[in-house]
């Protein structure tokens, strides 16, 4: 794998934790929704990741440039129950008192945040080792 093929793979992680940093974002802001246009609670979404075949937009210079980097494969909601609080004078509440909250644990969430967060730094700096290496190849050859 040539160092441009490196870039693009950093890349397609980079792009695949901004996904995952959003859906968790928005699984946050939605923590306390008790009512959807679908009906029912909020459900909490979570991102799968598979491997992608990442072609260097260089392959045409560097013949046979493929790397795998990962791609979004798909995002699933949370298909468990929800969690059911007494509160008897809410507009959600059902006939017994209870309302249905999304299923999250804040905490849980907040970790996820994080390691978005620092695997998308490691790309950066991954890119960032790339460039300098080019940088470096290309003063040598001069």
């Amino acid at each position: 794998m040539s160092l441009f093929s490196s870039l693009q793979v950093s890349s397609s992680g980079m792009s695949a934790q901004r996904t995952r940093a959003e859906l968790l974002v928005e699984n946050m802001a939605n923590s306390e929704t008790t009512r959807t246009p679908e009906g029912g609670p909020y459900r909490r979404k979570d991102v799968v990741f598979s491997t992608d075949s990442q072609v260097s937009p260089f392959s045409a210079v560097f013949q046979n440039e493929i790397g795998t980097g990962v791609a979004v494969a798909d995002v699933i909601q949370d298909a468990g129950p929800p969690e059911r609080r007494y509160m008897p004078g809410h507009p959600d509440a059902d006939a017994t008192g209870y309302v249905a909250f999304p299923k999250m644990n804040p905490a849980e969430d907040m970790v996820d945040l994080l390691s978005a967060s620092r695997s998308y730094q490691a790309n950066i700096a991954a890119i960032s080792s790339v460039k300098d290496m080019i940088t470096r190849s290309i003063d040598i050859m001069r």
